[in-house]
């Protein structure tokens, strides 16, 4: 419930109180009320992965993991990557008393309704909305921010991002004669395209399975909410690079990538976060529009099913506008995402941030830890400790906002707009 119904709410029954006091005593109330709370559902992009300072995660067992270290199992809770810089952490909302992150680094629509661990690749974490009727034992929920779709049974973020760097880096190192191979076999070299990233009937798939699960959190909070009033904001995803990147990484000893082995180049790009080929950015922004528009259907289909719930539909693919990695000469520095970046083998916490001067096998020894520990490279691409504060600033317009589809566009100056 909003401060301004609440505050008008407590107002009417004093007076109520008042008149009804002058004629019987009335008993004291038999508790007071449950403090409100704003709640993170979803994944990646909502638990904070990418923005550091990671809390540890009760698993499924009820036992609070800390860091395991990069050699644990994927599968630890901890690798959700709660963290305390998520935009739920730095959304401006008034009214809220206690915030809880219960979002998962690579949750799925599956992830709401049953233990993530019950999947392929899943967390140890019993699922949301068991966590989410815990929170609601003690708690008014007022507000949900969820972040759903971009994983799903037919494709999730990390394998499309993988997949076009993985290209990229292939391409910039080795000759089209020369065979070898990443763990999972041979990485082709040519440019994502669009079938690559997500087919339309991969994209009607995720969306229905991302509207079953959703429509099973709606009942859930009419069930459990304290009060029957709260507002879920849907949010859409950002892409962490542009639609072109700055001019300086077009090419590199007069080498582009539209050629064979290009590795300083492909070096350049690394470094700067952005390991992808320039004919990959475009298909790149329609799936994110594609996400986007998943995104929306599942809150207009579920808004008409559900008439009484609060839903609104936060649009944040122009929120890092200007701020992308490789969008500037400096980038990393100053981008809004956080940029690819592997570790080596055996794999210690030490980031690679240069592959100049290394060859083909060096090249393959780093791809390799990241597909062994996905642990040490799932960062990447997703927003940083920054992108996540203007996400909170996108989230505070979509708290507070009459309207029931809402846009979060950075402008040139840095200044973030939701309207």
């Amino acid at each position: 419930m909003s401060r301004f119904r609440r505050t008008t709410l407590l107002a009417a029954l004093a007076v109520a109180t008042a008149a009804l006091s002058t004629a019987v005593a009335l008993p004291a109330p038999a508790s007071a009320a449950l403090p409100t709370a704003a709640i993170a559902l979803g994944d990646s992009f909502i638990s904070g992965e990418g923005a550091g300072a990671y809390t540890p995660v009760v698993d499924a067992n009820g036992v609070a993991q800390g860091f395991p270290g990069w050699t644990a199992p994927n599968s630890n809770a901890y690798f959700c990557h709660r963290s305390a810089n998520a935009s739920l952490h730095r959304a401006t909302l008034p009214g809220i008393q206690n915030r809880f992150n219960l979002a998962c680094s690579g949750g799925q629509p599956h992830d709401m309704a049953a233990a993530s661990s019950a999947r392929t690749n899943g967390r140890q974490v019993a699922a949301q909305l068991d966590q989410l009727r815990a929170v609601a034992q003690t708690n008014d929920i007022d507000l949900v921010l969820l972040g759903l779709g971009s994983n799903n049974s037919s494709f999730t973020f990390g394998n499309v991002a993988e997949k076009c760097a993985n290209r990229f880096i292939a391409d910039a190192w080795t000759g089209w004669w020369e065979f070898w191979a990443y763990l999972n076999g041979p990485v082709p070299q040519e440019p994502c395209s669009d079938a690559d990233l997500a087919t339309a009937a991969q994209f009607s798939a995720a969306t229905a399975e991302t509207t079953a699960a959703v429509r099973q959190l709606l009942t859930t909070l009419d069930q459990v909410d304290a009060d029957g009033q709260h507002r879920i904001v849907f949010q859409d995803y950002t892409n962490p690079l542009p639609l072109e990147l700055y001019s300086s990484f077009h090419e590199e000893d007069s080498r582009d990538d539209t050629r064979d082995k290009f590795r300083a180049l492909g070096a350049e790009r690394y470094a700067a976060g952005c390991p992808i080929h320039r004919a990959s950015l475009a298909p790149g922004h329609r799936f994110s529009q594609g996400l986007g528009t998943l995104v929306k259907s599942t809150r207009d289909t579920l808004a008409a099913e559900f008439p009484a719930d609060d839903l609104v539909y936060l649009n944040v693919q122009r929120a890092f506008d200007g701020a992308r990695l490789c969008e500037n000469a400096t980038s990393p520095s100053g981008a809004l995402a956080t940029p690819i970046r592997l570790q080596d083998s055996p794999p210690n916490g030490t980031f690679v941030t240069s592959l100049s001067g290394k060859d083909k096998i060096a090249i393959q020894k780093i791809a390799n830890t990241c597909a062994t520990y996905f642990q040490t490279c799932q960062e990447s691409w997703h927003p940083n400790a920054t992108g996540h504060q203007v996400l909170g600033q996108c989230l505070t317009g979509a708290a507070t906002t009459a309207a029931r589809a809402v846009s979060c566009v950075r402008a040139s100056n840095g200044s973030i707009t939701v309207s």
